[in-house]
């Protein structure tokens, strides 16, 4: 076999290969509908709920050992509180961008109350109590060494701060 004909036989599966990739992509290019089409994705205000739904869906997820800890029916694991807690901490600070002003839109897919959104000074103060007990139960879950009296007043601050911002905001 002549080098010639390998170098060709090279070029020819190359420039194959880069004709079926650009056939794929053209496909897929004509198959995608215009922004703003019908099908197109979720609007801004549908992804903004969706994104709120995720936050709070991790952040009890995250606080249920905590409260199990506190009703004592979980025992005091220190490495998988600590790990909750800075979970927590982290997502608190995704709270006030759960709520834009675009989402006020009082879907029924939402259990958001649109006072968030007409008492919002009210309810950004809740939002940082939240995350200044959070950092305060984070401090005392690292020097405790377990479930003790100060870790409970910590931890229940947090859950009251739960409480509180859903009677007010969370349509039941």
């Amino acid at each position: 076999m002549s080098r010639t004909s390998s170098t060709g036989r090279k070029i020819s599966l190359v420039a194959g290969v880069f004709v079926i990739v650009a056939g794929l992509a053209l496909s897929a290019q004509s198959q995608t509908p215009p922004a703003g089409a019908a099908g197109s994705g979720p609007s801004p205000a549908r992804q903004a709920i969706e994104s709120r739904k995720a936050v709070f869906t991790l952040i009890g997820n995250n606080f249920r050992l905590i409260g199990n800890v506190l009703k004592g029916a979980a025992p005091y694991d220190a490495a998988a509180v600590q790990k909750s807690i800075s979970r927590l901490v982290f997502l608190a600070d995704l709270i006030g961008d759960s709520f834009p002003e675009i989402s006020n839109i009082g879907e029924p897919d939402t259990k958001a109350k649109l006072d968030i959104w007409t008492n919002r000074a009210d309810f950004d103060k809740k939002v940082k109590e939240f995350q200044t007990h959070l950092a305060s139960l984070q401090q005392v879950a690292s020097a405790e060494a377990g479930p003790t009296d100060a870790f409970k007043t910590a931890a229940t601050a947090v859950a009251q701060d739960c409480k509180g911002c859903h009677d007010d905001y969370k349509a039941k």
